[in-house]
């Protein structure tokens, strides 16, 4: 997503948990946060957010619920208080408030609470399994990712568009297209939509 920021947002302000490297550009401030206690920031017009985890990772659901939930609004509403009207959050496929599966559950419960918080323009992204290169940001690899990479184009084609793996470079351009977009209200971003949004 940064690439695509850099080309109309700049500078970019990114908030990370930990160190990272994202180059020497001197439109990107990288800025190390502790997302449970968030300070001020400065004025920024939009807000991405592409925060998340796994339970496995994160070690218990109510670790999980820390980052995928409380940290996910926590920045929506730093954000906010910065000044921005416009707010893009990478969300899932199946988020519900009221499912009755934990990891839907609280995806749905944060699309809720960051469309109550104010913003004129909120976008909801709503990818089926996401594909892209984890080890380079970092992160485990996850076993069905690996294989749904490793699947040719004609068995992926069999599989309908809307639970179809995703590339994580359509659902940036299509989020940072709909923000910038900026319809009023809160609009839903379905995985179908976001396929082949990178070209």
């Amino acid at each position: 997503m940064l690439p695509l920021l850099l080309r109309s947002h700049a500078p970019v302000r990114v908030l990370v948990r930990r160190t990272v490297d994202l180059g020497a550009d001197p439109r990107i401030e990288v800025i190390l946060v502790d997302f449970a206690a968030l300070p001020a920031l400065p004025p920024v017009d939009d807000v991405f957010i592409g925060l998340g985890t796994t339970i496995k990772v994160a070690g218990s659901q109510a670790a999980f619920r820390s980052v995928d939930l409380d940290a996910v609004v926590a920045t929506a509403r730093a954000g906010l208080a910065a000044g921005a009207t416009r707010l893009g959050v990478v969300s899932a496929l199946g988020a519900d408030a009221t499912s009755k599966v934990f990891y839907n559950r609280v995806k749905g419960e944060m699309q809720e609470a960051v469309a109550g918080l104010g913003y004129a323009s909120v976008t909801l992204a709503q990818p089926s399994l996401l594909l892209g290169d984890r080890a380079a940001l970092g992160q485990p690899t996850r076993p069905i990712e690996s294989l749904a990479m490793r699947l040719s184009g004609s068995v992926m084609r069999l599989v309908p568009r809307g639970v179809r793996p995703i590339r994580a470079g359509d659902v940036a351009a299509a989020l940072v297209a709909a923000v910038a977009e900026g319809r009023p209200g809160t609009q839903l971003l379905a995985s179908a939509r976001m396929q082949g949004a990178a070209g």
